[in-house]
C-alpha cells in the first residue's frame, strides 16, 4: 500500500519524525519533511500535532517513555526491595547506554529536543521518581530499609546515580571503568538503605 493510502495516525507520524530527525537533525528537520516522508500534506500532520513544537515534544516524550513500562514492572514487583532497586537502576542504565550506542543520531537529537522541552523531561523525571519511591516505600514497609521519607530517599537515589542515566554523561558510558563504577555506587546505596 502506498504511504498516502495507509491511515495516518499519531504513532505513524512520530515514527516518521524520528526517521527525519535521524536524517536531518533537529535544526534542519521540518514538518514538511515529515509530511513528505509520509506521502501526505503538511496540513495532515498538523491535524494530529498543532505545531512543530507539539510534534517535537511528542517525539521527546515517546523516546523517554520507551522504558517506563519495563521499569514500572520492576518497581511494582514482588521480589525484595533491595533486589528491585538494583535491577531498576541496572535496567535504566542499560537502556540509556543502549540508546546512546545503537541510535547515536536520535540520541543526539533527543539531547537537543530535551533542552527545548523541559516540561517533557520534568514529567519523565517525576515518573522515574514515582517508581523509585514505590521501591523505597516497599522496602520501608518490609523492614528492609530504615529511611522515613521515601520520596526524599528516591530523589537522593536519582541524584546519586545521575552519572549513569543523565545523557550529558553518555560519552563516558562505554569507558571500561563504567561497569565497576556503577556496581560500586549501587552497592554503596543499597548498603546505606539497609536496616541495621
Amino acid at each position: 500500500m502506498p504511504p498516502s493510502e495507509t491511515p495516518l495516525t499519531p504513532a505513524r507520524i512520530l515514527e516518521a519524525t524520528e526517521d527525519v530527525l535521524r536524517r536531518y537533525g533537529p535544526a534542519k528537520a521540518t514538518v514538511v519533511d515529515v509530511a513528505r516522508a509520509l506521502g501526505v500534506s503538511h496540513g495532515s500532520v498538523y491535524r494530529h500535532f498543532r505545531s512543530k513544537t507539539a510534534l517535537r515534544e511528542a517525539v521527546t516524550a515517546r523516546w523517554l517513555d520507551q522504558e517506563h513500562d519495563t521499569l514500572s514492572r520492576i518497581a511494582r514487583g514482588k521480589t525484595p526491595a533491595t533486589e528491585r532497586l538494583e535491577n531498576w537502576l541496572l535496567t535504566l542504565f542499560a537502556a540509556k547506554r543502549r540508546k546512546a550506542g545503537v541510535d547515536p543520531e536520535l540520541f543526539a537529537t533527543y539531547l537537543a529536543l530535551a533542552s527545548e522541552n523541559s516540561e517533557t523531561v520534568a514529567r519523565h523525571v517525576e515518573t522515574m521518581l514515582d517508581q523509585l519511591t514505590t521501591i523505597v516505600e516497599n522496602g520501608i514497609a518490609s523492614g528492609e530499609f530504615t529511611m522515613r521519607d521515601a520520596r526524599a530517599t528516591a530523589r537522593a537515589l536519582w541524584d546519586a546515580t545521575t552519572r549513569f542515566h543523565d545523557p550529558v554523561y553518555a560519552p563516558r558510558w562505554s569507558d571500561p571503568d563504567m561497569d565497576p563504577a556503577f556496581a560500586a555506587v549501587c552497592e554503596l546505596l543499597v548498603d546505606g538503605l539497609r536496616a541495621r
